[in-house]
């Protein structure tokens, strides 16, 4: 019989992801980006794999905080002005998702995605020989003020119910892990044991590596649009040619919402834009990965220095970078570790594709046969880019799938 052909749009954690899980099914996989692998989203993330990560961006009493949220220039979420009007609709969702009941469901559905990650991204690390790129540390989470620990009360008891193990800690057992934490803490908590990744895109471009040596083919084109057929999508326009194919898999991040819009899919995504700092070269040494529930930021260790991540930068995708972010970034990160400098720092920015009930699609469009979405993970693409590749494989080959995915239909909204 003759091989059947998937084209996987997207070469982030994703959709590198979802060409192995597909090669296993004895694919002839080709991957298309604009860009090299791993270069997007995936490549400027903390480096966490984030399986505590079950609470919804959308929390109660949101709607009293969103005002100072959005207009207050040294906050972690801001909306570019010129795309209010567009994003209106989207922060609508957004309040809505922020009901207690549906709080409670959402966290329930991002855990049951969460709860498999590790072992649909082990063995592809494991196979592509980079168990080296990866390790086990702490999270800890950490708290300045009594009134912010209070107020996060609801959130980590969200999380020990939907199966995390958080140990409380104070300002002293806090510094006795990171002697560098400033003396102005309150408390923590401490999720041991998570794995974490000192180099996102060396670790993406080994999964890669691992889909070429496969026979897996790649092609760093834009996608210019579709033709369709009696049988769905049968072909793709790319910048200097047609790619005829069996079978599509659309994984490209923040560019999904025009191209599945082009497939006759209407997704509420929007371009959720973050921004981190390196301290390269740094003296200072970090075992952890730390996270301030106070400033909204994350602060990593990584192979050539410390990652400082944050800012949540609703804007189109295609607006300039505004780095006074970083830079009010770099400001929290030395705030917390004043020891922390270096003289070779840089900047980056990217857009995360996130949904207002914080959740991805991951389904077979309803339109056609041989299209199939795997997009909007928002902050946790990279945890969940294995466990997606694994599902959307199963629904490609008509297997039982390894979780519910109905929460996770392209149509919901």
């Amino acid at each position: 019989m003759k091989q059947k052909t998937v084209a996987v749009i997207g070469a982030g954690m994703v959709g590198v992801c979802c060409a192995l899980y597909l090669q296993n099914e004895n694919y002839k996989v080709t991957l298309i980006d604009k860009d090299k692998p791993g270069e997007a989203a995936s490549s400027g993330n903390l480096g966490q794999f984030g399986i505590a990560s079950c609470v919804p961006q959308s929390m109660p009493g949101l709607i009293k905080k969103l005002p100072r949220l959005i207009f207050d220039p040294s906050s972690p979420l801001q909306l570019k002005l010129n795309h209010l009007f567009e994003a209106l609709p989207w922060f609508y969702k957004f309040l809505l998702f922020s009901q207690l009941s549906n709080v409670e469901k959402i966290a329930k559905e991002r855990q049951s995605l969460l709860s498999k990650a590790h072992e649909a991204i082990d063995p592809l690390i494991k196979q592509a020989n980079a168990e080296n790129l990866v390790n086990n540390t702490d999270l800890l989470f950490i708290f300045e003020n009594k009134k912010t620990f209070q107020n996060a009360s609801y959130a980590f008891d969200l999380r020990r119910r939907n199966g995390v193990k958080l140990e409380l800690l104070n300002a002293n057992d806090l510094r006795q892990i990171e002697p560098m934490l400033t003396k102005h803490l309150y408390k923590g908590y401490r999720v041991s044991n998570i794995m974490h990744t000192y180099n996102p895109l060396y670790l993406v471009r080994s999964l890669f590596d691992l889909f070429s040596k496969r026979g897996g083919k790649f092609l760093q084109q834009k996608v210019k649009g579709f033709e369709i057929g009696e049988e769905g999508v049968r072909a793709i326009n790319i910048s200097e040619d047609k790619l005829i194919i069996d079978k599509v898999v659309l994984a490209a991040g923040v560019w999904s919402r025009k191209l599945a819009k082009e497939l006759g899919s209407h997704v509420p995504l929007e371009a959720e834009r973050g921004y981190h700092i390196m301290f390269n070269g740094t003296d200072m040494k970090l075992k952890s990965a730390i996270m301030s529930v106070d400033r909204y930021i994350s602060i990593t260790p990584m192979l050539k220095g410390i990652r400082a991540g944050g800012m949540a930068e609703f804007a189109s995708i295609d607006t300039k970078a505004n780095m006074n972010n970083a830079k009010i970034i770099k400001h929290h990160a030395q705030s917390l570790f004043p020891n922390l400098n270096s003289d070779n720092i840089t900047e980056w920015m990217g857009p995360r594709p996130s949904h207002p009930d914080s959740k991805p699609v991951i389904d077979r469009s309803p339109l056609h046969n041989n299209l199939y979405f795997a997009f909007g993970h928002d902050h946790i693409g990279f945890t969940l880019g294995g466990i997606t590749g694994k599902v959307i494989s199963e629904l490609m080959t008509g297997k039982k799938t390894t979780l519910d995915l109905n929460p996770f239909k392209v149509d919901r909204f």
